[in-house]
């Protein structure tokens, strides 16, 4: 047994029967290269518990999770050789991702069953303070689902990016997306008479309920290592138990005696578990429970930071 947990719970996913609703929606995500349909997935999944957060009605909760899912169907349409470049994109390459977001918006229009959900598609990079594409809009005149993808979207991206397997430093990531929200100093000094300019690229109020979302996975986090943690100790428990009878079979002189302690023994041992190494592995666990330990400290560290944080 290993300590399990997703990086996104889907426990609030479930709750709003999404699988039912989105059937012909998901279907469309399975064209997609696996690397964006995962992303999808976990962008659609942080956007429906923002929205609980939010406490958005359940029909745009609903709504918005879609949009997540289908926000970059666009790439469908992106050479492959772009999509999955691992270095970072020449300005003209970058020129042709970007039209993901036009070429979703027409997609979705062109099926009835996708139009509903076209400006999530369309919308997810545009920025409050009118720097995003593709139109370069801003402030209200983004959809507020598009807004709600938006930092969902960065989030992923960074987290997919610096291959976190764990919760830990992931305040560095949310420290990130703040910059985010706040006024480029840049852009302010360009137009300090702009009004779009009073604002960063994010909505400050959807990243705070980030932060929720980011310390009950931390949480999440942490109950699977505790449960893994009590696991160990109960096959530490059973290793001692051995490791008792071989030293009495160590000591016992009579033959008979010695075989009844080695009977005890193999009647302890699981599987791969022998007389030989069963000392090793019970060092291991041993060993593991002070790991997780420190990191079960490290993440409740975490989520101290994090709640420190300000957007």
């Amino acid at each position: 047994m290993q300590e399990k947990f997703n990086f996104y719970s889907s426990v609030n996913l479930k709750s709003y029967n999404l699988d039912q609703t989105m059937r012909y929606q998901l279907q469309t995500l399975e064209r997609l290269d696996r690397f964006t349909r995962v992303h999808s997935e976990n962008v659609a999944n942080l956007v429906c518990r923002m929205c609980e957060y939010l406490h958005c009605p359940k029909a745009f909760t609903v709504y918005a999770t879609i949009c997540g899912y289908l926000h970059d169907i666009g790439k469908l349409y992106i050479p492959p050789e772009i999509l999955g470049k691992p270095d970072k994109l020449t300005p003209e390459e970058f020129e042709v991702m970007k039209t993901h977001t036009t070429l979703g918006y027409e997609l979705c229009m062109k099926d009835l069953s996708l139009r509903p959900y076209a400006l999530g598609a369309l919308n997810h990079h545009e920025a409050l303070n009118g720097t995003g594409y593709p139109n370069g809009i801003s402030k209200s005149q983004i959809p507020y689902e598009a807004q709600i993808i938006r930092v969902a979207d960065e989030y992923d991206a960074i987290v997919t990016k610096r291959q976190y397997k764990t919760h830990v430093n992931i305040s560095e990531t949310l420290r990130d997306l703040i910059k985010d929200a706040q006024p480029d100093p840049k852009f302010l000094a360009l137009d300090q008479l702009a009004e779009n300019s009073k604002v960063g690229k994010i909505n400050k109020k959807v990243l705070r309920v980030l932060f929720k979302v980011v310390i009950d996975d931390t949480l999440y986090e942490i109950s699977g290592i505790m449960e893994y943690i009590n696991y160990l100790k109960d096959q530490i428990k059973r290793l001692e138990m051995i490791d008792k009878y071989h030293a009495k079979m160590e000591k016992a002189k009579k033959e008979k005696d010695k075989n009844y302690y080695l009977e005890g023994i193999k009647f302890l041992l699981q599987p791969s578990e022998t007389v030989e190494n069963y000392a090793q592995i019970l060092n291991e666990y041993r060993d593991a429970i002070i790991t997780r330990e420190f990191r079960i400290k490290q993440l409740y560290n975490e989520i101290e930071i994090i709640k420190k944080l300000k957007a």
